[in-house]
């Protein structure tokens, strides 16, 4: 088993609320970790159907069977349960007592939304990070290794081909997620959606010429990127909008929380091809906002992150702010070899525009080096969580 590093976070605040949630993608390890996480606890499947049955049949009864250190998984099947939950720890007030999970991040904060609300510590856990797959000695081989083979835990830990893993997860999503529990009707043309997506990674999102592309109207678009987003496929970087009086884009980027699942929505069969290919850089990219993600995600936070964009196409593709302050700017390069003109733009918009020394600024690259130079900070792929202060 890979160890998380969401693990010791689960610990600390199993002592000081009595719910703990956990949802993130389907097959993102959230079983896998809170049951090695809480591994004294009873653990009962909502998606077994003898389980499901007991709990509908007489809910009363089979929380007075369940009384206390349970995981229910896949909570969001049992909607009930949730106001069930609330009556118990509010009379028993002891921290620890439950652990939700679920893949459905619509279904189940609504639920918890509707009767947890200030009595549930909520975490987000996606697939595996640089940081934990290097923990693990699993570090892939070069960062287009990375790039195609993503971080689905048993992808990395059953050593599965992309070209065999991903189609069955996407079918697997589409029939019990799209269409079960979300009602999407249309599954052929959501696959359709979901590749299109995918070959925009890193672009500004554009909803109208995604729904042209794909044949249907601007707010099914929407309602499917909601979709998308409350399943951790796909997230949003917003722009810095400090200055209502600048001339800035207001357009969000898209990217995907997995880059391995985004090679394969785009066609890409190898790292070798990926290499070559002319997404390598959108793909790059979207690893290191990803991993930013997944390391403050880590310690249930979530990283202030933000990318630049002027009227004359200037831009910087990550800003690190805390607070209303930048604290830190970003460039994404996929080539394995630094050059000092790397920092060209960044150097003269970071200064300009947001005040920052060269100590606040970093091109992230796809080589191994890492040095301070006179320019900014040169950060291999492997060395993202240093942009977060996370890594020493």
């Amino acid at each position: 088993m890979i160890d998380r590093e969401m693990h010791s976070k689960l610990h600390e605040l199993a002592g000081k609320y009595p719910i703990l949630s956990v949802t993130g993608p389907r097959q993102g390890g959230k079983t896998t970790l809170v049951r090695s996480a809480f591994a004294d606890y009873e653990y009962l499947s909502m998606e077994d159907p003898d389980v499901r049955s007991e709990f509908e049949d007489d809910p009363r009864l089979f929380l007075s069977r369940h009384a206390s250190h349970i995981i229910f998984d896949e909570a969001q099947r049992t909607p009930e349960l949730f106001s069930y939950l609330q009556g118990i720890v509010d009379e028993t007030r002891q921290p620890g007592q439950f652990v939700i999970t679920g893949s459905q991040n619509f279904l189940l904060m609504k639920s918890i939304g509707q009767s947890l609300a200030g009595r549930v510590a909520l975490f987000t856990l996606l697939p595996l990070s640089y940081h934990e797959l290097a923990g693990a000695d699993r570090e892939p081989m070069d960062p287009f290794d990375w790039l195609y083979r993503g971080g689905y835990p048993r992808l990395v830990a059953d050593g599965i081909d992309p070209l065999d893993f991903f189609p069955d997860y996407v079918s697997t999503y589409l029939e019990r997620d799209v269409r079960a529990e979300l009602g999407v009707r249309n599954l052929s043309a959501f696959q359709t959606f979901l590749k299109l997506c995918a070959l925009r990674v890193g672009q500004l999102l554009n909803v109208s010429s995604l729904a042209s592309d794909c044949g249907i109207s601007p707010n099914t678009a929407k309602e499917w990127l909601s979709i998308l987003g409350a399943s951790h496929l796909v997230f949003l970087l917003r722009p810095h909008c400090a200055s209502p009086t600048k001339r800035l884009v207001k357009s969000p980027k898209l990217y995907f929380c997995d880059t391995g699942l985004a090679a394969h929505l785009m066609g890409i069969s190898s790292s070798e091809e990926l290499s070559g290919s002319p997404l390598k850089g959108p793909l790059f990219e979207c690893a290191v906002i990803s991993e930013l993600k997944k390391r403050g995600y880590a310690r249930k936070r979530d990283p202030q992150l933000t990318f630049w964009r002027d009227s004359r196409k200037r831009e910087i593709d990550v800003l690190v702010e805390r607070g209303a302050r930048v604290v830190r700017a970003v460039e994404c390069k996929s080539s394995t070899t630094y050059q000092s003109r790397y920092f060209d733009v960044l150097n003269k918009i970071a200064q300009d525009e947001f005040s920052l020394d060269v100590r606040q600024q970093a091109v992230v690259y796809g080589g191994e080096a890492e040095a301070r130079t006179p320019r900014g900070d040169m950060v291999p792929y492997t060395r993202i969580g240093t942009l977060l202060g996370l890594d020493g």
